[in-house]
């Protein structure tokens, strides 16, 4: 028993080590670039299938090759990945969002060209490079540990490289080559992915998809550490991998028997499941949405939907009765259309989908095979499903960019390899097709019936009050919440519902292939998915039918991996090629190339003097309208500010009778959760009809107090209160709700809807519902520049649409974080007119500026911030 105890440990070690080379690979290119390399699995598979080649076919000796492969190209792979991709998304700033899908696009191109250059079949003949003593690959982790851990902290470089991690844009200007650091990272990267490869080569199954999800299996070790902490990566690799080996002695009988077997044999993927949804996640709060969608919905030409129908009919007068390739691809246009649904419109990173559609395919499976109709059984798997969305809903309510994505694909490898992996859940299962669609021809019919359905109720989710919220979500997820709407349940909303349609996709699959292959939806297969719907256009009906006639054509015409390495390249290409649907034509263009809604001509006058443009609304010409003479929300009636380009007096503020506080803070404290106090016992009162502005030098707590007080933060202690009830709990989007409407010192507008629209929805989502036409024309946003997309137009009206959108709502407290910031001498008289006139009419304000004279101009109350207490 000692015997066998000390054999498994060894073994486990050798796992471990593996698994560890992984880990410090991953943490050193996360530090040195800030890129969770999802494709450092598809790295360790090419550097084996290199070894492979130099000593098996080419015959080249072990020593030589292993240099040549582990030093040349390897490294070279990683420098390669950082100029032609990954260094031109860091010096444009792109989000987070942009860099994933960049990895996704390496991981899926190498796959890709890997199937195509040494084909999709297991090689068993892998050269073994340490032999099987696991002393020896431990002290490989060791050494390598220890060089980067001495490196980073005794030698230049390493201080470079800590300036770089800490505040890369500070270091560049101190002078440190933050490209140099990178590469450096990047090469030391794919040394480590290469290393990994050759070493697990030899033990595990060879091939384009194997490999390289064993290793994305393995980033579990990573996220354990938090991507920073080498030590914690190497213990938690080892001790995983010690334990998986020790779980092989277990053999318990019953049904319970499989399932330890399963997780034994997969404890990496469990403690990825762990790391990545009960863990902090990884990257905090960032940006975690795609680049807005490139065009209006609903913009893509008549044309082009009569095209895509007549090549969808094609296989029915044209090919025989056999349409084997043809059936499967409107079944996964269904499955694509749940990303447009999750990814495109509610802006969450998912990449497991696969599970939910191999789900969907088993369920109708297992109930047809208790004798339910095929029909029904797919009906009721869809039902079953649907609320499994829940699983990678949930954790999207607290997480977001690469902790989001690490989530949803850490529950699709579990889904695979728990349950479509493993015989009690799927051997013997035949799948048929329903009575009367047994014919290739009728099934086909039936599937683009299914599809026309999807596409019109995803269409219909895309128009009103729902897609617009769901709009607002992905644009700009905290002004979302500021202006009502229920983020948590719109998360959720979108997951269930592409849970379901994913199903519906792989139930429609499984039945058209008449058999359930675990294969079709395997995890790597998700991330195929994923990258191909944001290439073609993630929030376009039109993608998920050329993304699904694109895979099955490409792979079915050609030798496997061609789609794979197609839409790789697109995708590892995100931040400098546009989704290949915005340049199909815009039904929605008018002549002069002024764009706006259909049948409806925008005014070309020229912006106001100074106002600030966005850079994508270099060409924007929209009329600045000053603020008009009409009655706003509460009935208020300013005065029109006059049209001029001379700084007009502002009115100064009057004296109003005294009423009651209606929002107050209560002694409240606020610590950042770097340790740092913002706020120490601040007390603040606002009443109405009054303007209370908010000083102070930088980092005086101005903005964390405001965030309190507008729910976006909650109190370390204290209160806060309406009326005297205490609403501390109450979350940003439910205050708004209660009447409490606020602006962004950051412009939070939804640059995919048009200026209605945003308008719109903060009536639409607010304490009552508000009157649109009077916010646009108390704003001057009534002209032909409603109808154009925030994405065009430049920051001043910009500022107006986001006050709008807060008045709409008809709220009692008005919270404005720098309503002035980008705007011009008139715009600035014209808004202290309005908030003059509002707080006249009753309107509780608070104002955080930085311009004394607007201050002074309209506050009827000041108070002074420093050090996170009011001073004055």
């Amino acid at each position: 028993m000692a015997s066998l105890t000390y054999d498994l440990t060894l073994a486990g070690l050798a796992i471990g080590a593996a698994a560890a080379l992984t880990g410090i690979g991953l943490i050193v290119t996360y530090r040195a670039t800030g890129v969770l390399n999802l494709a450092h699995g598809a790295i360790a598979m090419v550097c084996a299938y290199v070894l492979r080649q130099l000593v098996v076919e080419w015959g080249w000796p072990l020593p030589p090759a292993a240099l040549f492969t582990l030093l040349v190209v390897g490294p070279g792979i990683g420098l390669v990945l950082d100029r032609a991709v990954f260094r031109p998304l860091a010096r444009a700033g792109s989000p987070p969002a942009q860099t994933l899908v960049a990895s996704i696009g390496v991981f899926v191109l190498l796959v890709g060209a890997a199937a195509l250059v040494w084909g999709s079949g297991a090689r068993s003949d892998a050269p073994v490079l340490l032999g099987d003593d696991p002393w020896a690959q431990l002290a490989v982790v060791v050494a390598l540990a220890a060089a980067v851990g001495a490196v980073t902290r005794w030698t230049r470089f390493g201080r470079e490289l800590r300036a770089v991690v800490d505040n890369r844009p500070l270091a560049v200007l101190g002078g440190i080559d933050a490209d140099r650091v990178a590469a450096v990272g990047w090469a030391f990267g794919a040394f480590t992915a290469g290393l990994t490869g050759v070493l697990l080569a030899p033990y595990v199954r060879l091939d384009p998809y194997g490999l390289p999800l064993l290793v994305v299996e393995v980033i579990a070790v990573a996220v354990v550490a938090r991507m920073r902490s080498l030590p914690v990566a190497i213990v938690t690799a080892l001790a995983l991998g010690v334990a998986q080996a020790q779980l092989t002695r277990l053999h318990p009988e019953g049904w319970a028997g499989p399932l330890v077997q399963a997780v034994g044999a997969n404890l990496f993927v469990v403690a990825l499941l762990v790391a990545a949804l009960v863990l902090p996640g990884v990257g905090g709060r960032g940006q975690d949405v795609l680049p807005v969608a490139s065009r209006p919905p609903g913009s893509v030409p008549r044309g082009v939907w009569l095209v895509a129908g007549v090549l969808f009919l094609l296989p029915l007068g044209f090919a025989g009765t056999d349409l084997h390739t043809a059936i499967q691809v409107p079944a996964l246009a269904v499955i694509l259309l749940s990303l447009v649904v999750v990814t495109g419109r509610g802006g969450q990173i998912a990449l497991g989908q696969t599970a939910y559609a191999g789900l969907g395919a088993l369920f109708t499976a297992l109930l047809a095979a208790g004798g339910l109709p095929e029909l029904p059984a797919l009906v009721l798997a869809v039902l079953l499903v649907a609320p499994l969305g829940l699983v990678t809903g949930w954790p999207a309510i607290r997480r977001h960019g690469l902790a989001l994505a690490l989530a949803t694909l850490a529950v699709g490898v579990a889904v695979s390899r728990f349950v479509f992996a493993q015989p009690y859940a799927t051997s013997g299962l035949e799948l048929g097709r329903p009575a009367g669609f047994e014919d290739d021809r009728r099934y086909y019919v039936l599937e683009l019936v299914v599809l026309a359905g999807c596409l019109a109720a995803v269409a219909a989710l895309r128009r009103g009050r729902t897609g617009r919220a769901l709009a607002a979500l992905r644009d700009h997820e905290a002004g979302a919440e500021a202006s009502g709407v229920p983020v948590a349940g719109l998360k959720l909303l979108a997951f269930v519902l592409g849970a379901a349609l994913a199903a519906l996709g792989g139930g429609l699959l499984g039945m058209g292939l008449r058999a359930f292959d675990p294969e079709a939806y395997d995890p790597v297969r998700g991330l195929l998915w994923f990258a191909a719907i944001v290439v073609l256009g993630a929030d376009g009906l039109v993608s998920p039918l050329a993304g699904a006639a694109l895979l099955v054509a490409l792979d079915a015409g050609t030798r496997g991996g061609v789609a794979a390495a197609v839409v790789g390249v697109l995708a590892a290409m995100v931040g400098r090629v546009p989704p290949l649907t915005s340049w199909l034509p815009d039904r929605r263009e008018v002549p002069g190339g002024a764009r706006g809604s259909p049948g409806r001509a925008v005014s070309g006058s020229r912006p106001p003097a100074g106002s600030v443009r966005t850079p994508e609304a270099g060409r924007a010409r929209a009329e600045a309208v000053p603020a008009g003479d009409a009655r706003p929300p509460r009935a208020v009636r300013p005065t029109a500010a006059p049209r001029t380009t001379r700084p007009v007096a502002r009115p100064g503020p009057q004296a109003r009778p005294s009423a009651p506080p209606r929002l107050r803070a209560h002694d409240v404290s606020f610590w950042h959760p770097d340790g740092v106090l913002a706020l120490s016992g601040v007390s603040l009162a606002l009443a109405p009809a009054r303007i209370t502005a908010l000083v102070g030098p930088n980092g005086a707590g101005k903005s964390t107090l405001f965030d309190c007080l507008a729910g976006t933060l909650r109190p370390a202690g204290g209160r806060v209160t309406l009326d005297g009830t205490d609403i501390t709990a109450r979350a940003a989007h439910a205050r708004t709700r209660l009447g409490i409407a606020r602006t962004f010192q950051q412009l939070a507008v939804f640059p995919t809807l048009t200026v209605e629209e945003n308008v719109l929805l903060g009536a639409e989502q607010g304490r009552r519902r508000g009157d649109v036409e009077q916010s646009l024309r108390l704003l001057g946003l009534a002209g032909a520049v409603r109808h154009r997309r925030a994405a065009d137009l430049p920051t001043g009206i910009l500022r107006r649409v986001e006050l709008a959108r807060a008045l709409a709502g008809g709220p009692h407290t008005l919270l404005l974080d720098e309503p002035a910031a980008g705007l011009d001498a008139t715009e600035t008289d014209a808004l202290a007119r309005i908030l003059a006139a509002l707080a006249a009419e009753g309107l509780t304000v608070l104002v955080v500026e930085h311009d004394p004279d607007l201050v002074a101009g309209i506050a009827h109350v000041t108070h002074t911030m420093e050090g996170g207490r009011i001073v004055s």
